[in-house]
């Protein structure tokens, strides 16, 4: 079977939906199966790696913005990840050509759309080049916050429904999330699972070090983006809390790229400043020695669809807190994580009681090591492969693009 997956991130972007489109991609290729990756690379030709496309970077932002390109050798399933212009070729390609479309929803446009501006002018391309007749006052809309532009992306997030064979949740919080747009479309709940742990035990003390930590200070660790739809002024209040029960706590947030400017200064403002270790992303084989270097992972985002960082952390032994209750479930075990209620209070207690408390703690580390046992790569490779097999011949006569121009 040949499957492409197209993604409008490139692999090299430290975030979820590149990390995720690595992993299936390099799962299918390492057990033989012939899969083509078209995703965003350099413009010159010469630079580029065979399915890349050409594409430029995005000013204040860590992406590329392709050209819709489709892809361009035969293929029997198109794999969709994002919804840009390089994902909106990919189903329109599919579509063309008469083959299955498997889309995999990766990120929540709808809370996302919030705090990115070119979300809805994505969401408006996207509509425009897959048929929805949006006029002047729905491009308005989607310009403008409040229910119009929500109507308006829920509208574009049926229409990719309709024209997809089959959705993949990351979550059972994503499948809920998008039943309501689904129609006849199933969706399937597929985690990516997570990579096995690679870092020399040793880098605990070695991170330690570098970062002037004390070896037997407490340190909290938070990956990802320092972004509001992180919710990083949770996490900071939390902190502040935390030592008044722990004055020689530590937090480490890995992966603030943007809005650091404005997390020292939420940091001064609740006097956590000289505690504070903002550091800026790394390469993906450098992320576990921070959790080797941690005691707990603190998650305050309430807008991700899986939160790939929980699993990661869980395979290291690092203990888990987060306020998400909809994404407290570990894949493979049905066993929950730690939740507390968003409030700095409540989120404060919980990470205490996880530095603090050794029985607690041992539980949830032996619970959350069993869940990244039982939702292996294995698995999570064999329930994909079996769900490409399955999918049904298609007809999209009914949904045709008007023009073969991408």
């Amino acid at each position: 079977m040949r499957i492409a997956h197209v993604s409008d991130s490139h692999l090299t972007n430290p975030e979820g939906v590149a990390t995720s489109v690595g992993t299936t991609v390099a799962l299918l290729r390492a057990a033989g199966h012939p899969v083509a990756l078209y995703c965003p690379g350099p413009l010159l030709r010469c630079r580029r790696q065979p399915g890349e496309v050409p594409s430029l970077s995005v000013p204040t932002r860590p992406y590329r913005l392709a050209l819709p390109r489709p892809p361009s050798a035969p293929v029997d399933v198109v794999h969709v990840h994002t919804t840009g212009p390089l994902g909106v070729a990919g189903l329109r390609w599919a579509a063309t050509e008469g083959v299955p479309t498997v889309l995999t929803w990766h990120t929540d446009l709808v809370a996302y759309a919030a705090h990115y501006p070119e979300i809805p002018i994505g969401a408006a391309y996207a509509g425009l080049r897959l048929g929805l007749r949006w006029r002047a006052r729905d491009l308005w809309a989607l310009a403008h916050p409040g229910p119009g532009r929500q109507a308006r992306l829920v509208a574009l997030g049926r229409t990719l429904l309709a024209h997809s064979t089959v959705l993949i949740a990351p979550s059972a919080k994503t499948a809920a999330m998008m039943a309501t747009m689904a129609g006849r479309t199933p969706i399937v709940v597929l985690p990516t699972p997570a990579a096995a742990p690679h870092a020399d035990a040793d880098d605990r003390r070695r991170l330690r070090a570098r970062l002037g930590i004390p070896a037997d200070a407490p340190v909290l660790l938070a990956v990802g983006r320092a972004t509001p739809e992180k919710n990083p002024e949770l996490l900071l209040a939390a902190f502040a809390q935390v030592r008044r029960e722990l004055p020689t706590a530590r937090l480490v947030l890995l992966g603030a790229r943007r809005h650091r400017l404005a997390i020292r200064r939420i940091a001064r403002r609740y006097g956590v400043t000289g505690a504070l270790h903002l550091l800026r992303p790394v390469p993906r084989h450098r992320v576990g020695a921070h959790y080797r270097a941690a005691d707990v992972l603190a998650f305050t985002s309430t807008t991700d669809t899986q939160g790939l960082v929980l699993a990661e952390a869980e395979t290291y032994g690092l203990p888990v807190a987060m306020v998400d209750t909809l994404l407290a479930e570990r894949p493979g075990t049905g066993t929950t994580r730690p939740v507390a209620e968003p409030s700095p209070a409540a989120f404060g207690t919980l990470l205490t009681r996880l530095l603090t408390e050794r029985e607690l703690r041992a539980a949830v580390i032996r619970d959350g090591r069993a869940a990244a046992t039982s939702w292996s790569a294995e698995r999570y490779l064999a329930e994909l492969v079996t769900l490409y097999a399955s999918l049904p011949p298609v007809d999209w006569s009914s949904w045709r693009p008007s023009t073969r121009r991408w």
